[in-house]
């Protein structure tokens, strides 16, 4: 199991026919994070003509958007496909507009608010979360160089190492992984170490 979002928050901006368009993008979990996100922005340019923005969750499915004053399905439905399009959930995008006195059509701010969103989803960086098992392998001293090499080769990241007696080192791992590491482990230790799955979260590998 997996999805897509962003990995941090960002912003990016251009000019379009002397209205200044700034894109923000920030990774949310539920809709109370997303309002609060939307909220500071709105708060952060008060002056500003439009702070139209969307938003998807895993949460519930939620699918949320808002024009802002301009006109119906210009704005905020764009910036909402841009998200669909790019298959990415848990986050929120605001497009921040200063008219600048030119007119751009219906056309013309569909392209540039889904511009916004893109610009900032971009600047963001996207990242894939994968459902993995977080794990635990406990070895003696001799045995540690091999089975820290081991873990990485086979799609394992160590997220805590503790050296006591022994040493027992915590890692995250796709679930598919987990019977060639323990093959592999087998083989380095002579059967003496092996994973012990202690339970499971979302993460980069």
């Amino acid at each position: 199991m997996q999805y897509r979002t962003i990995r941090n928050e960002a912003q990016d901006e251009f000019i379009e026919r002397k209205s200044r368009f700034i894109g923000y993008a920030k990774p949310v979990k539920t809709q109370d994070e997303a309002i609060e996100f939307i909220n500071n922005i709105k708060s952060k340019h008060w002056d500003a003509t439009h702070n139209c923005y969307a938003y998807v969750l895993q949460e519930g499915q939620i699918r949320r958007y808002s024009d802002d004053g301009e006109p119906q399905g210009t704005a905020g439905v764009p910036m909402l496909q841009v998200l669909l399009k790019e298959n990415l959930t848990d986050l929120c995008v605001v497009a921040t507009r200063y008219f600048g006195g030119i007119l751009l059509g219906a056309g013309g701010l569909v392209r540039a608010y889904s511009k916004s969103a893109k610009i900032a989803i971009d600047a963001a960086g996207a990242v894939v979360y994968t459902l993995c098992n977080t794990a635990q392998i406990t070895c003696d001293y001799n045995q540690y160089g091999k089975v820290n090499a081991l873990i990485p080769q086979n799609g394992g990241r160590i997220i805590d190492t503790k050296f006591e007696a022994d040493v027992c080192i915590t890692i995250v791992i796709p679930p598919d992984n987990i019977s060639a590491l323990d093959k592999d482990l087998a083989e380095a230790t002579a059967g003496q170490c092996k994973t012990i799955i202690t339970g499971e979260k979302f993460e980069e590998i």
